[in-house]
């Protein structure tokens, strides 16, 4: 992907003033040129910091140009020295010997520290991460300084004290300013290597590799976990997750949570189910051992196969969300023993596409989450409707179907905020413009034509009485852990230990109190922005009259209020043929790219009387969603019990087979 002009300008500006600064301290030293030499050390540490601030980038291009830290760093410093011999008599040379020696002596416990600090990472990188679980008996402790682990700043603030020295030592002639310099970079040098040195011991230092294992091998022992939730992605996928978390807590059984990358501990949601992070794949297999009976699977990744290779538990994929688009209905879901979908519409959509998923496979559950959807009141009775536009993202395969942002987000809006009777909540996908740069600038334009509108508005605002902020801070304090910005996976560990009783409650509790506080805190007549994690796309659904998406899970979900929506046709096809292709259409108002349709249905959102669609939403939500009873949850909870039985049935078999192998063994020993 190409960087944005401003930015490899930057980066060009920067390599170009740290290539000027090295030139000139050339210059400067072979002259000698005293003012030259401590303005080029001057700005060339000026950049060192510019770099390892705001550029870290290209720390790691001159790292793989071989001019990481340590060479610009010596370099530096060796030019100085060079300086300052050149300014020296020949007669008075020798006095410097003891300089360079301690220079050279820096160098190699830099070097030294470096190694400590690998050494320490290594015992502090543990085979099994946890969260929600007392981990205590692993020995776990806070993480070195954040300096102790990062080698560039670390030489540039041990190496500081030496380099001003040499500086001042240039400048005024003195020697004793160098060595005093030098002395100072030692110490902070052998004050670092001791603490890493500390770290080392025996009983600092965390459980080894095996004794972890046999810990957690116990672990899933004493807990005997039955069904778990597994995931593997991106950085920004863990929405995809964090959907289940609640339906997964409230599950009848021991629910545990496998995570395959370290990050990802930290991007799951707020939760008091146990989580367990397995990267290795050998650790993973663990698993076969476990009384874990299920696996479900909001996602497919690389990593999924290998799980799949563990024959005593059985997987179900549920995915994240459910639309018309063929990732609905992928062929990977062949895979999995189970397919779990939320009603008939998907169940006949894997059958129409043919991708080897078998109908007696496929098991309806509805929809869990959608259990905190409230359902449609009646039209807006305050002086504003409040329309959702929430289109997806552009998507991996370049159909320009699958986004409205494109071809038809500007028109869309700019029609509803011609309306003095709409207010626009703006909620993007989070991962638009990530494939597609033309999606991330329609983005951006959308958004200066919200601001702009709310610019042209004008309205009494609530006083702020401090109560967002309460609730934030309440909310804040219950769903997220306060670490220092040093801490490593281990120190987090140790921080996000079992949780407190009734802490998922609590949660809840805090939740709804922040959304009502949210809501109240904004003006009726403004429209928003809805990029943050909070307030969340469901609780944007009930503040919501109007949902305007596009082919995707959005509107699925959003059918379990039965209020109106519409979708936007940016397929090509004619309104029959995209009726027809995309079955949660049937009861939307399908607008066109021009947004000639939005007054109509503005209209009809106002005047039930007039919504022809409302009877077809009924019908529709039952087909994609199933009926409301019994509940989703307790069709989820069927669903696991059920698979679950079957996983402990595909163990019997084994299981005599073992006894079997034993009791021959004693009646052989018996008759030897």
């Amino acid at each position: 992907m190409r960087l944005p002009g401003r930015q490899t300008t930057t980066r060009v500006l920067v390599a170009a003033v740290l290539a000027a600064a090295v030139v000139a301290q050339v210059v400067a030293a072979l002259r000698p040129h005293v003012p030259l030499l401590l303005a080029a050390t001057a700005a060339s540490l000026a950049v060192e910091g510019v770099l390892h601030r705001w550029q870290r980038g290209m720390v790691s291009l001159f790292a793989k140009s071989h001019a990481d830290i340590t060479v610009r760093h010596v370099l530096r410093d060796l030019l100085l020295v060079v300086g300052l011999l050149r300014l020296t008599p020949e007669a008075e040379e020798t006095a410097y010997t003891v300089l360079v020696a301690g220079l050279l002596a820096f160098y190699a416990l830099h070097c030294a520290v470096q190694a400590a600090s690998v050494l320490v990472r290594r015992t502090r990188t543990l085979p099994v991460l946890t969260r929600n679980i007392d981990a205590s008996a692993l020995r776990l402790t806070p993480a070195p300084p954040a300096l102790l682990r990062r080698p560039g700043p670390r030489l540039l603030v041990h190496g500081l004290p030496a380099t001003a020295g040499l500086l001042v030592t240039a400048a005024t002639g003195e020697p004793r300013c160098a060595a005093f310099g030098i002395a100072m970079s030692l110490g902070l040098a052998l004050v670092g290597l001791y603490d890493l040195l500390v770290r080392l011991l025996p009983s600092r230092r965390p459980a080894g590799e095996q004794e972890v294992l046999d810990w957690f091998d116990a672990w899933l022992a004493e807990y005997r976990p039955t069904v778990g939730l597994y995931f593997s992605g991106g950085v920004s996928s863990a929405y995809q997750a964090n959907m289940w978390l609640e339906p997964l807590a409230k599950l009848d059984g021991k629910p545990v949570i496998i995570l395959r990358e370290r990050f990802m501990m930290q991007k799951i949601a707020a939760t008091d189910v146990p989580i367990v992070c397995l990267p290795k794949v050998s650790t993973l297999l663990r698993l076969e051992q476990s009384t874990l009976q299920v696996l479900i699977h909001p996602s497919n990744s690389g990593k999924t196969s290998q799980v799949l290779r563990i024959p005593t538990i059985k997987h179900t994929f549920v995915n994240h969300g459910e639309s018309d688009k063929l990732s609905s209905c992928n062929p990977y879901a062949k895979a999995y023993d189970e397919v779990w979908v939320a009603g008939p519409a998907a169940r006949e959509r894997y059958a129409a596409a043919q991708v080897g998923v078998e109908d007696k496979d496929v098991v309806e559950i509805g929809r869990p989450q959608l259990d905190a959807v409230q359902p449609y009141e009646g039209p807006p009775t305050g002086p504003y409707t409040t329309v959702l536009y929430a289109p997806t993202w552009e998507g991996w395969d370049g159909n320009p179907g699958n986004t409205s942002v494109v071809e038809a987000g500007e028109n869309l809006v700019r029609a509803l905020l011609a309306d003095a009777g709409v207010r626009l909540l703006y909620k993007p996908h989070p991962l638009t413009g990530s494939v597609d740069a033309r999606a991330g600038a329609a983005d951006r334009r959308i958004r200066e034509l919200v601001r702009a509108a709310n610019r042209e508005r004008a309205g009494q605002r609530p006083v702020d009485d401090g109560e967002l902020a309460r609730r934030t801070r309440e909310l804040d304090r219950l769903t997220t852990s306060d670490f220092r910005p040093a801490a490593d996976s281990v120190e987090r560990m140790l921080l996000q230990s079992t949780p407190e009783r009734g802490r998922a409650e609590a949660v809840t509790r805090a939740t709804e109190a922040w959304e009502r506080a949210y809501w109240a805190s904004l003006p009726e007549w403004e429209h928003q922005v809805v990029t943050d994690a909070r307030p969340t796309l469901y609780a944007c659904f009930n503040r919501a009259d109007l949902l305007i998406s596009d082919v995707s899970s959005v509107v699925s979900d959003f059918l379990a209020s039965e209020k109106p929506y519409a979708v936007a046709n940016t397929s090509g096809l004619s309104e029959a043929e995209f009726r027809a292709a995309f079955p949660t259409a049937g009861a939307a108002t399908v607008l066109t790219p021009d947004a000639a349709g939005v007054p109509g249905l503005l209209d009809a959102v106002r005047h039930p009387e007039r919504d022809e669609l409302r009877s077809a939403r009924a019908a529709l939500k039952r087909r994609l969603l199933g009926p409301d009873e019994p509940s989703s949850q307790e069709r989820f909870d069927m669903a696991v019990q059920a698979l679950s039985a079957a996983a402990r049935r595909r163990r019997l078999p084994g299981q005599r087979r073992d006894e079997e192998t034993v009791s021959a063994s004693g009646k052989l020993t018996l008759l030897g």
